[in-house]
Parts: structure tokens; sequence; C-alpha cells
């Protein structure tokens, strides 16, 4: 416990450091990098996919549809990376004398398409107006759920939310979550009125509810790869937190969710 605070308390202020004060592209950067980390820990820590060159292409694929969405670039750019990255793979899957499954290559889109562009959120939103202020609404609704989750379900937790795929997860704790992130929203909605923007304050309390749900379900996705995979973490990058989807696994889904919601319920205009 004592590692995993520390490694939170060294890496956070980093992270915001990146996202607040650096160029955006250092962020679409600095995304890109986690997604291509994410996408090898997804096949190779796994062992779904035991081929360093195809996982090599996957990690490359995540980096760049992360970068894409940072670029502003034309969407065509996108589909021919899309292209030229599944011609790859079934070249792989040719090359091999066709002893390269079908579930594998299937994998393979997940890690490298999929995953990048729902991490990729923060990206979009950070290019998008104000998104200097509105990328920190994820990291509200992640951080805050997953600490209201961890010390309401320690002091209260009593009922399994997910026995099989997460032994820890109880419900007093979801509900706390849940709680966490409202009071998170509410209190960041606060502090943007300080800087001069228009909240909605129920909306901020929609974002609470349905944000820790999604980071909730986002964890579980996970945690049934693990399971079927037989792994504990997907790696040990961050000490006492393991790899980029064992601390962002949540955010897979609460990051394009609050982008969604940014797009139909502005919390907040300026």
């Amino acid at each position: 416990m004592k590692v995993r605070v520390i490694a939170a308390v060294a890496l956070l202020p980093l992270l915001l450091l990146v996202v607040l004060v650096a160029p955006k592209i250092c962020t679409a950067i600095l995304f890109g990098a986690m997604a291509a980390i994410a996408a090898f820990e997804l096949l190779s820590g796994t062992g779904i996919v035991k081929h360093p060159r195809i996982c090599t292409y996957c990690a490359v694929m995540a980096f760049w549809c992360v970068l894409w969405c940072g670029l502003g670039i034309g969407y065509a750019w996108l589909v021919l990376s899309v292209l030229v990255f599944w011609c790859v793979l079934f070249a792989e899957v040719m090359a091999s004398g066709m002893k390269l499954a079908f579930e594998k290559l299937a994998a393979c889109l997940v890690a490298g398409i999929v995953t990048p562009m729902l991490l990729g959120a923060l990206v979009r939103i950070h290019a998008g107006e104000h998104g200097v202020f509105f990328i920190l609404i994820p990291f509200v609704l992640a951080f805050l759920s997953d600490t209201g989750a961890y010390f309401v379900g320690l002091a209260f937790g009593k009922h399994k939310l997910a026995p099989v795929i997460s032994p820890k997860k109880t419900v007093e704790g979801m509900v706390g979550g849940v709680l966490g992130a409202m009071v998170g929203m509410l209190i960041f909605c606060a502090v943007l009125q300080l800087f001069g923007f228009t909240v909605n304050y129920l909306y901020a309390l929609v974002y609470g509810l349905f944000g820790s749900l999604a980071g909730v379900f986002g964890d579980l996705c996970f945690s049934v790869v693990k399971r079927q995979t037989g792994i504990k973490d997907y790696g040990n990058l961050i000490p006492g937190h393991g790899g980029i989807l064992d601390r962002f696994d949540s955010m897979m889904l609460v990051a394009p969710l609050a982008e969604a919601l940014l797009l139909l319920l502005p919390v907040a205009v300026k």
C-alpha cells in the first residue's frame, strides 16, 4: 500500500504537468506511448499473442492512433493506416503457414485500434475548446471514484460485486465510488466557476454517476482478460500499481464517455 501511494504521489503531478502546461502535442505523445505499452501488455504480457514482431506492429499502431487524435490531420490518414495494419497482420498469417489463429488477430485489432481510440479520447478532449480544463474531467471521475470505492469498500464492504472476476470489489464500494465521483465533479465545477465558466451542477452529478459506473465496468472488462489468461497484473511498470492497463483500465471507458457527455451535455460553458 505504501509503495502504491508513493508512486501515485510522484507520478500524478508529472502527468498533470504535461497535460496542463506542455504543448498539446506532448500530451498526444505521452498518451500515445501509454497506448503502445498497453497494447504490448494486452498481447504479450497476457501471452495471448506470443509473436514479438506482431506485438510490435500493434504497439506502433496504438501509438499512431492516439497521436492522430492530437495532430488534427485528415481522417483519410487514419483509414489508410488501418488498411496497412490489416494487410500487415494478414500477411503475417499467410507467412506463418496459417498457424496464426484468427482469434489472435482479433486480439491484435483490439490492442492496436480499439483500446487506443478509447484512450485517445483524452487527447481529443485536450485538443478541443477549453481542453486544458476539460481534460481533467476523466481524471476526476476515474481517480475519485477509485478513491471513494477503496475507502468505503474497506470500511463497509460486505456484498461482493463480481466475486469471480474481481473478488475485492463490493457493492458498497461501488456506491462509495459513485459518491466520490459526484462530489469530485461538484468541486471541480465550483473551481471552473472561478475561471469564468457557467456550470450546470445537475449535469455534474450525471457525469459523476455514469462516469463512476463506466469506470467500474472498464475495470471489470480488463479483469476478465486477466482471469482468463491467469495473470495477476498486466505488467510492473508502475510500482504498486502494475502496468499501464492495471492503472488506466477504467479510463478506457471513462474518457470516451466524458468526451460524449461534453458534446451532448456540456457541464460548463464560457
